[in-house]
């Protein structure tokens, strides 16, 4: 009887194993976005880079690829509790927050880092309600703990002893996002099949969403989103 029921058990993982499947996929850029900015530094980071540093508002890379979007299940996902353990950490270090845009899910604690040697301050600014302001100060190379409990994308973190530091993190209640590589490829695995709508979200390019159906095949899922001209000043 036991081994009976193992072998059900068995049958029946590997059916819910076999019906996931990936979507993979390339979000790109139409147009030409404006130039990106040069960043004035202080006198303390301005030590630390050969190069001036720049805004990162378009990351444009192979085949008019678009880094930094951030894609995710929109619609059609179920609300799944959150991992156990540290999400990604997210870095200060040379003056910038490192990455510029990730994502964690909905409950996860994550770490955010300052890896210089100097003062930089943490603000959390979300939007949603249920999602707490957050600002501490990091004086030295240092860890502080921070936990979004709703969805919502994106989230923007800044520090306020520089104020060109920016990251943004998105928030999802599932495990089912990824942000685009420096070409614009990205990858969401092990959904399990079922009727989707997933959206690919840009600071500056905006929004686009498509509908998947997905069995037990996967799935090839492209985007293209337009470049915005710079606002007038």
């Amino acid at each position: 009887m036991k081994l009976t029921l193992g072998i059900i058990t068995a049958a029946a993982l590997a059916g819910s194993c076999a019906s996931a499947a990936d979507i993979t996929g390339k979000v790109k850029l139409s147009g030409t976005p404006p130039p990106e900015k040069q960043i004035q530094l202080d006198a303390t980071c301005g030590k630390l880079h050969a190069k001036p540093l720049t805004t990162r508002h378009y990351m444009v890379g192979e085949g008019s690829g678009l880094g930094n979007v951030f894609v995710y299940v929109k619609e059609g996902a179920k609300p799944a509790p959150a991992p156990a353990g540290k999400g990604p950490t997210l870095d200060q270090v040379g003056c910038e927050y490192t990455p510029y845009v990730m994502g964690v899910q909905a409950g996860q604690h994550f770490d955010v880092k300052n890896s210089d040697t100097f003062l930089h301050n943490v603000h959390s600014m979300p939007k949603v309600e249920g999602n707490k302001e957050k600002n501490v100060g990091q004086p030295i190379p240092m860890k502080s703990d921070f936990v979004f409990e709703k969805s919502e994308v994106l989230v923007r973190f800044k520090c306020d002893v520089h104020p060109w530091m920016f990251a943004y993190v998105g928030v999802v209640d599932h495990p089912y996002y990824a942000v685009t590589d420096k070409d614009g490829n990205f990858k969401i695995s092990g959904l399990p099949a079922g009727n989707y709508t997933v959206e690919a979200f840009h600071l500056k390019a905006g929004a686009k969403a498509e509908k998947v159906t997905l069995a037990a095949d996967n799935k090839t899922l492209d985007f293209t989103l337009e470049a915005k001209a710079a606002p007038t000043p």
